[in-house]
């Protein structure tokens, strides 16, 4: 038996599938839409993916809502009573309090399970730069690594997780304050579209702005060119807000630029889309720094 389990949340953007074949444990965060509260399952079984971005384009708005501390405090209590130890690879504390609600409850099971090991990373990730980071440990952790090791290896690792994406709906934004009014205005009549990332701080934050949508996802590509380490030989993954084909072309750049393989594709969930919107590309991978 595996002495300890890896945790994440459904930030991670992973598919079903993917977190089923990395043996992973996924708390779902939560959203409110039309006065239904949804839990965002990776596999979609109380609001398909398809079907939120539908109501986002109709003009439904959503509101998310972070993993309480009895939610942590009963899965963690699971598998520290299945003989295993934690390690919980958290949505970015700038952007949820998930993680916060996360180290109350590992605090609360440490005086409970003395000599147990339960390791809290606030990954400072979102979608599938989160899911990056927590693929990596995985890897690690197939290795043979210790959960020390692998603990170690993520706070290492997760300044290095880049994350560019851009947007193809201001509105979005503006609802979530990272655009002004006037600018969601005069940006969606010029065609404008931001390039945004998100910082060491686990912030997003808008870096630069284009004219046209092909340019936004050429721009993507254009920042790993500047800080990717050994882009060809990376597992590189990209998300997207129910636009299937814009990030089959980015994927198709960055085959092209650097002869990368291995490159995943998944869709972002209700709960970070919620606040990115339909349309959205996001290009994650292993860089220098974040930039």
């Amino acid at each position: 038996m595996d002495d300890f389990v890896i945790l994440t949340d459904s930030c991670c953007d992973m598919t079903a599938r993917m977190a089923a074949d990395l043996e992973l444990e996924v708390l779902p965060l939560s959203l409110n839409m039309e006065d239904r509260v949804y839990h965002n399952y990776l596999d979609g079984r109380e609001i398909g993916f398809q079907d939120f971005y539908a109501r986002l384009r109709a003009g439904a708005l959503a509101t998310t809502s972070a993993i309480s501390v009895g939610v942590f405090d009963e899965a963690m209590r699971k598998i520290l009573d299945s003989g295993r130890d934690v390690l919980y690879l958290a949505f970015s504390s700038a952007l949820s309090t998930t993680y916060q609600s996360a180290v109350i409850a590992a605090d609360d099971l440490r005086e409970a399970y003395p000599g147990r090991k339960i390791f809290v990373v606030d990954t400072l990730s979102a979608s599938l730069g989160q899911g990056l980071l927590v693929y990596l440990c995985v890897q690690e952790k197939r290795k043979g690594k210790t959960i020390d090791q692998v603990h170690v290896f993520a706070e290492e690792t997760k300044a290095k997780v880049c994350h560019w994406f851009t947007v193809d709906d201001l509105n979005h934004l503006k609802r979530g304050g990272r655009v002004s009014a006037a600018a969601a205005l005069f940006g969606t009549m010029l065609s404008i579209k931001p390039v945004l990332h998100v910082d060491d701080a686990g912030h997003l934050i808008p870096m630069e702005k284009v004219r046209g949508r092909k340019a936004s996802l050429d721009a993507l590509v254009a920042h790993m060119e500047k800080d990717a380490v050994d882009p060809a030989s990376q597992t590189v993954f990209i998300s997207h807000g129910d636009c299937r084909a814009d990030a089959e072309y980015v994927a198709d750049l960055v085959r092209e630029k650097f002869g990368t393989q291995d490159i995943r594709i998944h869709s972002i969930g209700p709960v970070i889309g919620s606040h990115s919107g339909p349309g959205t590309v996001a290009l994650f991978y292993l860089g220098r720094t974040r930039g």
